[in-house]
């Protein structure tokens, strides 16, 4: 039965992790598209100026990532897995909590948006180390002929983070007035993340780390010897191209997601857009990550039987094809079509998405493992998700049509095809013997 020898445990702690922190990084996209441009930038601008200008310091998030990978993967190379995630938690609940008590411009004038900007890089220094660690957590200590579907309990901390995000900011727009919302209702769901340092102290201290690690910290060398060898080092002089061909297989995914939950609620709800109610907007995208959300263990499932990549390019392509039909369901302003519009590409990115943390762990080494998956996923994660709102209300602005920003989708589908297609994975039977760091034959084949 599932979880019978103890190992759905850590993926449970895995997904709990990956909830609240990206309940965090949510809230701030969310409040980037409907709240940031008139609390933080200057009434003056024009409105697409100041919504540009809002997603900017969105982006900025995405910039660290990799600075975060860096840190937070050596740490749980050196660390542990659970002691790398412990940290990301911490750090992520402290910088959001922060966003909650910032001043507007109205009363600190540029101060504002730069404090905005700084605590936006903390947040992406700590989920940038957030993810490696949550889902070795999961992988690590799943049984082999399930690690696919235990890798995606963890992968389904995204749209739960999603549906927390979105609950939080309903019910903060519910119990107050429009003009009290602007003025302080939208910092209830940041404050609520000091409930997130608690959390990350308590993986920290009765969460046990993977066997994987153990093993490795039994079998390596001496402490000193230990500390000559840089994990994050060993990973790119060994693996660049995996880690290249990794990140370029991620791109298509983390940009398609980024459209769904952000560039759609600006589209939707402003008025060079289809002008319709911030909660309807709102509830379309809880609702269809919601029931968008056991595809992701369907396809971590699948992936056990018939391959990691087989399985995550069939999402990839579909998500390509679904790219031409996103944009005319939503601008029937109709809250089903709205809904089967968002839910239906969601789908297709979990199909992406459930097998990926198995896919990603299989490419490394124990004694690299974490540095290799962090910096694939967050270089990935730049590329595509970080600048895609910006670059979709770019093109939206320029031809007044939303077919470029389809066309966009597809091309980075493309270019994730490309990529996925040459990670020949094998499916191991093991994740590989306890060595040292960068030592122990490599399973991959490229």
């Amino acid at each position: 039965m599932l979880g019978t020898d103890g190992s759905l445990k850590p993926a449970l702690t895995g997904l709990l992790g990956a909830s609240v922190e990206w309940y965090d990084f949510f809230i701030y996209a969310t409040a980037a598209a409907l709240v940031f441009p008139s609390v933080f930038f200057a009434a003056q601008l024009p409105p697409f100026v100041a919504l540009i200008a809002s997603y900017s310091t969105f982006a900025v998030g995405f910039v660290a990532r990799p600075v975060g990978a860096l840190l937070f993967g050596h740490m749980g190379d050196k660390l542990g897995r659970k002691t790398a995630l412990a940290a990301a938690l911490v750090l992520m609940g402290t910088a959001t909590t922060l966003v909650g008590l910032l001043p507007s411009y109205a009363t600190a004038g540029t101060l504002a948006p730069l404090a905005l900007v700084a605590l936006r890089l903390m947040q992406g220094l700590a989920v940038g180390g957030q993810w490696g660690g949550a889902i070795l957590l999961a992988t690590e200590n799943a049984p082999k002929s399930r690690r696919g579907l235990y890798g995606s309990i963890a992968q389904a901390g995204v749209p739960v983070g999603v549906v927390l995000a979105n609950l939080a900011f309903l019910a903060a727009n519910a119990a107050t007035s429009p003009q009290a919302f602007m003025s302080y209702g939208w910092r209830i769901p940041f404050l609520l993340s000091v409930l997130l340092v608690a959390f990350g102290l308590h993986i920290y201290f009765r969460v046990d780390d993977t066997p994987a690690f153990r093993q490795l910290r039994q079998s390596a060398p001496s402490p000193a010897e230990r500390a000559r060898v840089s994990p994050i080092i060993e990973a790119l002089r060994r693996h660049p191209r995996l880690i290249l061909l990794g990140a370029g297989a991620y791109i298509s995914t983390n940009l398609s997601f980024y459209i769904f939950i952000t560039y759609v609620v600006s589209y939707g709800t402003s008025p060079a857009g289809l002008h319709l109610p911030r909660g309807m907007m709102l509830s379309a995208v809880l609702i269809a990550n919601a029931v968008s959300t056991p595809v992701l263990f369907l396809a971590g499932r699948l992936s056990d039987r018939y391959g990691r990549r087989l399985i995550f390019m069939t999402g990839v392509s579909l998500a390509a094809l679904w790219a031409f039909a996103l944009f005319p369901l939503l601008d029937t302003r109709s809250l089903p079509c709205i809904t089967l519009a968002i839910f239906v590409g969601l789908s297709f990115n979990s199909v992406c998405y459930g097998p990926m943390a198995a896919m990603f762990t299989e490419l490394f080494s124990t004694g690299v493992r974490c540095s290799g998956v962090s910096l694939a996923y967050q270089l990935g994660a730049i590329v595509g998700g970080g600048f895609a709102p910006i670059i979709a209300t770019a093109l939206f602005a320029r031809y007044h049509s939303n077919f470029w920003v389809s066309v966009y989708m597809a091309g980075a589908c493309g270019i994730s095809l490309i990529c996925a297609n040459k990670l020949k994975s094998l499916h191991l039977t093991d994740l590989d013997p306890p060595t040292a760091v960068g030592a122990g034959r490599h399973a991959i084949q490229i």
